[in-house]
């Protein structure tokens, strides 16, 4: 079984921290040690693990991906959203993560983010524990 975090952005382009929501999930599966997957079923939408210290990096990498691929770009994909499918393939879908003693595997400053980039939108992310052998 996997668990489902329900998550409203309020942007069209966003990244939010979930990791307490991630914990939440880890914490009443119990699991004490093993692989964390979060997983996200939408083709414009990310996940990612970065630095949650400082709200400019979320800024700085929101700002440089709509640098990259702007929102009006001449695509073939004519439903607007055309940039939103390529960022998301840029950030990727999953993210793994340890866990041990019942707690996520995290460097001091890395968060898990949603990353929106078509919203504002309800969305979803499923989390999938996977327990070591003892």
């Amino acid at each position: 079984m996997y668990e489902t975090i329900q998550i409203r952005t309020n942007a069209r382009s966003t990244m939010l921290d979930i990791t307490s929501e991630v914990q939440r999930c880890v914490s009443e599966s119990q699991v004490r040690s093993g692989i964390c997957i979060v997983y996200v079923p939408h083709t414009t939408a990310g996940i990612t693990i970065n630095e949650g210290a400082d709200p400019d990096v979320t800024r700085d990498i929101t700002e440089r991906l709509s640098d990259l691929v702007p929102h009006r770009g001449g695509y073939h994909h004519t439903e607007g959203n055309a940039d939103s499918h390529i960022k998301a393939t840029l950030v990727g879908s999953s993210v793994t993560l340890l866990v041990e003693e019942g707690r996520l595997v995290l460097g001091t400053w890395q968060r898990v983010f949603f990353c929106e980039f078509d919203g504002p939108r309800n969305r979803k992310a499923f989390v999938k524990l996977l327990p070591s052998n003892p």
